[in-house]
Order: C-alpha cells, then structure tokens, then sequence
C-alpha cells in the first residue's frame, strides 16, 4: 500500500485474479441507424469487450451517444457505464475529471445579443489562465483551496485552482443561451469539467494507480489499472475526486453570476450535474464515462434533474431519475460522435471537393451557416471549429427517442437553441486556410 504523502508502494506479491478469460454481458442501449453508426457500435462493443476482463468489474452498460474514445483496446468508450468492487479507475473518468453541465434561469429576458455579449466579456475558453487577481476576492474559492495542502493528490496545485477558475474548455465545451420550450424562460447553460485542476489530479491518480496494479494484477493494461479504494491512498484519491467536483460547480456558478451581474438580471433558479465522475452507490464505484446519473441521491446536491446537451444546435435536455437497472441507472451526456475529428473534416473537404490547401474561409462560412441557421453562434477564438458541429454528431433527435424508448430518463423539458460560444479552432492550419 502506498503512503499519502509519498505516494511510495511498497513490494508486495500479486494478490488480484488474473484477466477474465471471457467477458461479462452488460446493458446495451444503443441502436444503430447509418452505416457510420454500425461501425462505431461494432467498435464499441470490441472495446467494451476486452475491457469487462478487468477482475475489479462487476458490471457495465452502454448508452445510445456511445463511441470509442481511444484506439487502445479495451479503452472504455465515451458513453460507457461499469461498476467496480473496492478500485477506483483514473482511465475510466479521464483528465476531463468532472465534465459537467450547468443551468442559471432569470427573472428577464434579455436580448440574446446582450447576454452573449456579457458571456464574451466574463469568461474564457480554451488554453490560458486568469489572473489571480481576477479570482482573489472569492472567498468560496479561497476556502476551497485551504483544503488542499492537506491531499496528496491536490496539494501544489493551488495555482492550477487559482489560473483556470472562471475559465471554460474546448473542443465541445460550449456556453449556450436558450429558452424552456413550455414557458419560455431564459436560460445560460455551462458545459465544461475541471480544467487543468482535474487533468493534474488525473495525471497524479493514473499514476498511482499504474504502481498499484504493476503490483497486485500485471497482467492488466496499463490504462484499466486502479486505486485500491480501501487504502489510504483510495481514501485520499476520493476526497480528492469529491474537492475536484466542489470546485467545478463553483466554477460554472461563478460564470453565471459574473454574467447575471453584468446584465444586472436577476436569477429565479439554478442546478447542475456532471456526467463524468465516480459515484458510490451500494458499496461499488460507478464509473461513468461520460454518462450521466439517474438515480436518485446521486450526488449530495441531487435536485431529482439533471442536464442532457445535444449540440449547439439543438435543445438541451432536462430529464428526471428513472434508475433503470440493467443500464446501473444512467442516460446519456448527450449525442457521440460517429466520426473522428480527423474524418468529420476530411469528409467535408470531399464534399467542397477542397485541395491540399484544406477549406476555404467561404467553404467554412457556407457550413457554419447551414449547420447553425437562425442561431447566433460565437467562436471564442473567432475562426470556426467545423470538427464541433452539429454533423460531427449523431443525430440529436434519435438520441432523445431513444432515452425514451429505453426509459433510461424522463425528459420532462427543452430548453431551445438561441445562440451558443465554443472555443473555436486552436489549430486553424488543420482545418482550413
């Protein structure tokens, strides 16, 4: 067992079963529609076969937005639930520790314009840091930090806490202005994890827990080793996870009052939840990959709703528990990808017919256009992250059919598209010029 202030294993002779020789069945709800989705579930269910010979795993499940998040066999998908006995697995939740939605309505609805405005002016999307000064006056913040000198996996990390706070990511994290299909209300919706907080918490946790598994099960990859959670070092792991995620909801509400201030617009109610993270539920670690809870008691601030995106295009999901329990009572974070960055761009160079040179600034304002039509939609680096649309993803509408054929949530509201920010491409050279 390693001591919490080292992080130091001492030898100790393999005491775990070996890899199952076979797999485990587990919950499949996903049905393919295209030829693009028949391939992508034939290699989620390669993946997700390997990876149920983990002997810490009891159980597992796949949603309808599932796809392969690596090429390394038996690398848990996006989309894919397991259930572990006594081991917490950094690889199953990733660096995005906490990836998570956020939903503030108002008292008035302000112009979209204004309150994208606002959002522009309070925040900040992909790479780079805040000043201290900048966060220096929130007390919760501060708080929140003292905590962490006391943690192996946390402590000198205070910066990384202090630099990202009020800070969102890229790639698929969003801002997004919206209105309740059945009343109307203005909403300011947050997608976005723990920023670089939760990738170094991540990177300290994998570690440990490749020493571990190096020792009591070898013959595991690398990538579904684990973190005895019985251990002192478990113990410090989950606290560290539980710090993680209190940071996080601090961050997305952060956000939102400093753009309700600047809008001098009151709030009427506000919830979140994530759909990346490890839950204790009846003695096992639900690891969900992106895959969000639906069960009842979740999390300490369960509010019986939770968040479901689609894209930047289409509404957003608020769905209550229905604890189905061969799918170990989840839904999905949204709708997955069927196809890589890399093949989501190449395709649509096919289609402009594009050179080596890659898309046109025109071909790339023709698919903005039509992808996002009536929206107003914002790139916070201001060139177009076409590999993020609307056609990166499955379809929206059949992703919310069936969540409902498989009653895996009750969608019980829509909040409708307004207009959306997103990092934008950090890397324009690959997609255009």
């Amino acid at each position: 067992m390693s001591h919490p202030s080292t992080g130091k294993f001492a030898p100790q002779a393999a005491d775990q079963p070996p890899l199952r020789t076979n797999t485990l069945p587990f919950g499949q709800f996903i049905e393919p529609e295209t030829d693009d989705e028949i391939i992508n579930v034939h290699a989620v269910i390669q993946h997700m076969d390997v990876l149920l010979r983990v002997p810490t795993i009891s159980k597992a499940a796949v949603m309808p937005d599932a796809c392969p998040s690596g090429s390394t066999p038996g690398t848990i998908p996006v989309g894919g639930v397991v259930a572990t006995k006594d081991a917490i697995h950094p690889g199953f939740h990733s660096a995005d520790i906490c990836c998570s939605m956020a939903v503030t309505f108002f008292k008035r609805n302000d112009a979209v314009a204004d309150m994208l405005d606002a959002s522009v002016a309070s925040t900040h999307f992909g790479p780079g840091k805040r000043s201290v000064s900048e966060v220096g006056k929130n007390k919760e913040l501060a708080q929140l930090i003292d905590k962490f000198e006391k943690n192996f996996f946390l402590k000198g990390l205070e910066a990384h806490a202090e630099q990202h706070f009020m800070t969102q990511g890229d790639g698929n994290h969003f801002l997004y202005i919206g209105e309740t299909e059945s009343d109307h209300r203005r909403a300011l919706v947050t997608h976005h994890g723990s920023r670089g907080l939760g990738a170094q918490v991540y990177k300290r946790g994998l570690a440990a827990a490749q020493k571990h598994t190096a020792i009591h099960a070898p013959k595991v990859p690398m990538h579904n080793s684990w973190i005895d959670a019985n251990s002192d070092v478990g113990a410090q792991y989950w606290e560290a996870l539980q710090l993680v995620r209190e940071w996080t909801k601090l961050n997305h509400f952060a956000i939102h009052r400093k753009i309700a201030l600047r809008l001098g617009n009151a709030i009427t109610d506000q919830f979140w939840n994530e759909h990346n993270f490890v839950f204790l539920r009846d003695g096992l670690f639900y690891h969900g990959k992106g895959a969000t809870p639906s069960f009842s008691g979740f999390s300490p601030d369960d509010t019986g709703l939770t968040l479901i995106p689609l894209n930047m295009a289409q509404p957003i999901l608020i769905a209550s528990h229905a604890d189905r329990a061969d799918a170990l009572g989840f839904a999905p974070h949204g709708a997955g990808r069927n196809l890589s960055r890399t093949a989501h761009l190449r395709r649509l160079m096919e289609e402009f017919k594009a050179d080596a040179r890659g898309l046109s600034p025109n071909n790339i304002a023709e698919i903005v256009a039509r992808e996002t039509k009536g929206l107003d939609i914002r790139f916070f680096t201001g060139k177009p992250d076409i590999s993020e649309l609307p056609s990166a993803y499955k379809n929206a509408e059949q992703v919310a059919s069936q969540i409902e054929k498989h009653k895996l949530a009750h969608i019980s509201e829509r909040i409708m598209p307004l207009g959306s920010i997103m990092a934008g491409d950090m890397n324009w050279n690959r997609a255009g010029r």
